[in-house]
């Protein structure tokens, strides 16, 4: 790799006050940062549903087993769910490729396609309607959204797709190099 195309680490500092941002379908539309796009929400459990909620993370977990490629029109880096405060308040952090729009809009789509409930059925304030009612589930992540301050990425930008690319032609290059031995 030639000097000029060297990857260099970048972090982003994000405004607290988002008025000046564009507005998008359901609010401002938050910038790409190193660490691509993403959010984090922060939720109460209903009473007595965080071993539903576990037992999701289990069932969703399977049907990437069986179907790996299940969540990829979300374009996900990476999904982080943790339960804390004795078990009453949950935080699912996404990091993806795609805008806040377009991902709620595709989470719903897919999840609806699959005929599949979602994990925030299980928080409280999360509208019944959610499959048809788009504004309503976007009203509830955006409630419940706490933006970053700031992200960084050790390879800034690259999306899950170049990461992948990356790593195929890694393999590709090593089998190569192993039939020459």
């Amino acid at each position: 790799m030639g000097h000029d195309m060297e990857i260099k680490p970048a972090a982003m500092v994000l405004p607290k006050d988002t008025s000046h941002l564009e507005q998008g379908k359901y609010g401002p539309v938050f910038p790409r940062t190193p660490a691509c796009y993403g959010f984090t929400i922060i939720a109460k459990v209903k009473s007595g549903h965080a071993d539903a909620l576990r037992a999701y993370g289990n069932t969703l977990a399977e049907a990437l087993a069986s179907d790996p490629h299940l969540l990829a029109p979300l374009k996900l880096h990476y999904l982080r769910w943790v339960l804390f405060d004795d078990d009453t308040r949950f935080m699912y952090q996404g990091i993806f490729d795609t805008d806040f729009d377009k991902y709620t809009e595709d989470a719903i789509a897919l999840f609806t396609r699959a005929g599949v409930n979602t994990a925030f059925e299980h928080l409280e304030g999360f509208p019944e309607d959610w499959r048809t009612n788009p504004e309503a589930f976007v009203g509830f992540v955006r409630e419940h959204q706490c933006p970053s301050f700031i992200e960084y990425g050790e390879y800034p930008y690259v999306t899950a797709d170049e990461v992948k690319k990356a790593l195929r032609v890694r393999n590709a290059l090593s089998e190569m190099l192993d039939q020459l031995q």
